[in-house]
């Protein structure tokens, strides 16, 4: 039983954090957006719906100035786990005084192949890029390189969500699935 009202508790936190993001946005518009998107991307691990609250002003703003300023917001956000992951690893290392063999090994083929092609994908889809966020900066990945394929992929997520509110979401998804209106 103490699982289940754990359950209701943490859904009724979502359905407050919910709430007051929705409020941003009708009370402060473009603003709203900025901020609800930086919150939703700043929280680590726990969900909070930021998805809903761009579709939601899709609806009632310009969805491709949603996306930007959403985009935005949620990339500053996305910083949170880079910066989580960069003092993880300063910890480590100052506790360790050598970085684990198998850690050197990924983050040579992360930098070796690329990193920004990956952030982007993460970013501009439901992964959970909380995770790639943190790896980015365990291994101290450029911040500026993860910042801008954060944001281009924030931006472009974050369009589509907003024209899917803006047309209703059965309009998108009978375009993905005919390849034409």
């Amino acid at each position: 039983m103490l699982f289940l009202k754990n359950i209701k508790t943490r859904s009724g936190i979502i359905i407050m954090v919910a709430d007051l993001l929705i409020g941003l946005v009708t009370s402060f518009g473009y603003l709203g957006v900025f901020a609800s998107s930086l919150i939703g991307s700043a929280t680590i691990i726990l969900p909070v719906p930021s998805f809903f609250i761009v579709i939601f002003a899709g609806t009632v703003l310009n969805p491709v100035a949603v996306g930007i300023i959403g985009g935005l917001g949620g990339a500053i956000g996305e910083m949170t786990g880079y910066l989580a992951g960069y003092g993880g690893r300063m910890l480590a290392d100052k506790k360790s005084k050598k970085p684990k063999k198998w850690l050197r090994n990924v983050e040579e083929l992360f930098k070796k192949y690329g990193g920004m092609p990956v952030i982007f994908i993460f970013a501009a889809t439901p992964l959970p890029d909380d995770i790639i966020g943190i790896f980015c900066g365990a291994i101290k990945y450029s911040p500026k390189k993860f910042f801008i394929a954060t944001l281009a992929g924030k931006i472009v997520l974050y369009i589509f969500l907003a024209y899917a509110g803006f047309y209703g979401w059965d309009f998108v998804s009978k375009y993905l699935t005919t390849g034409s209106s």
